[in-house]
């Protein structure tokens, strides 16, 4: 297993809420990454996002490892949740919310902040 591999695990493995997106929360790049951060905003989420423009590897080892094509890609506890249109139906529904509270217990908002983290070849 790649490096790169691992380290996108990595992050869907111990992150509550990992988000692949273009672009970082302070300087999204894309519509639907734009989309799925309010979403996970407005629900509370504590974001860890990785910016996959950086490299293309990036996004061929993420859908690799997923089996999901596009992105972003948002992951709760390790499960893949989906794109953007998943999670903002999921969030204009309550059922995001309910999802995250299931998941990572009923006082998530008050997790930490958003942050970024990087993932890259060796």
């Amino acid at each position: 297993m790649s490096e790169l591999r691992q380290q996108i695990q990595g992050v869907i493995e111990n992150e509550p809420v990992a988000l692949f997106m273009k672009g970082t929360p302070q300087f999204v790049m894309c519509g639907n990454s734009d989309r799925a951060l309010r979403a996970l905003r407005d629900a509370g989420a504590p974001v860890t996002a990785v910016d996959v423009l950086p490299d293309p590897a990036i996004r061929q080892e993420l859908s690799a490892v997923s089996g999901w094509p596009t992105i972003p890609q948002v992951f709760v506890n390790g499960e893949l949740i989906g794109g953007a249109d998943i999670v903002e139906e999921l969030a204009a529904t309550g059922e995001l919310e309910q999802k995250l509270e299931s998941a990572l217990g009923p006082e998530y908002r008050s997790a930490r902040a958003e942050q970024v983290v990087g993932v890259a070849r060796a």
